[in-house]
């Protein structure tokens, strides 16, 4: 006789902080995450860099602050709703405050950044520009996964 699916084993819980325990299925593991959000993170950077070499005519700070904001925006929708599946349960502005929360953090470290390379580097171009507040993302970004995936995922009285 075939399997059903009344034969198949019982979905992985996980208990978050509040000790509620919620079923999980393989997606949602922390490492499958964290692959979703470094490929949403990649895209988000694809965008930065796009839009900071179209507004660079204003300056690489005023590139910076549009570039931020408007990657960050796509990048906090994506992720509540592809990388922690979270669009049924956390509203965008909850994401958006979370994850603008962090980036602003980023922005400003990416804005000292900026100010660095002009100061250090004679007429680098936009690339050497890019790099740097690409390297400042990352190290932002192992932040902002943390600080998503509590307030998406595992926050006390979120909903399951």
């Amino acid at each position: 006789m075939p399997a059903t699916v009344l034969d198949a084993p019982p979905a992985p819980v996980r208990a978050d902080a509040a000790g509620t325990r919620r079923p999980t299925a393989p997606g949602d593991r922390p490492t499958v995450q964290f692959v979703r959000f470094v490929l949403v993170g990649g895209s988000a950077n694809l965008v930065y860099a796009a839009l900071f070499l179209l507004f660079g005519r204003f300056g690489d700070q005023a590139a910076n602050v549009v570039a931020v904001l408007a990657s960050t925006a796509l990048a906090n929708e994506l992720h509540r709703r592809l990388t922690f599946r979270a669009g049924d349960r956390v509203g965008w502005a909850t994401a958006q405050w979370a994850g603008g929360g962090i980036a602003a953090v980023g922005l400003a470290v990416s804005s000292l950044t900026l100010a660095a390379v002009e100061v250090w580097t004679d007429s680098a171009g936009p690339l050497v520009s890019i790099a740097a507040v690409v390297a400042v993302s990352g190290a932002v970004g192992l932040a902002r996964f943390v600080g998503l995936r509590w307030v998406l995922v595992l926050r006390p009285g979120a909903r399951p």
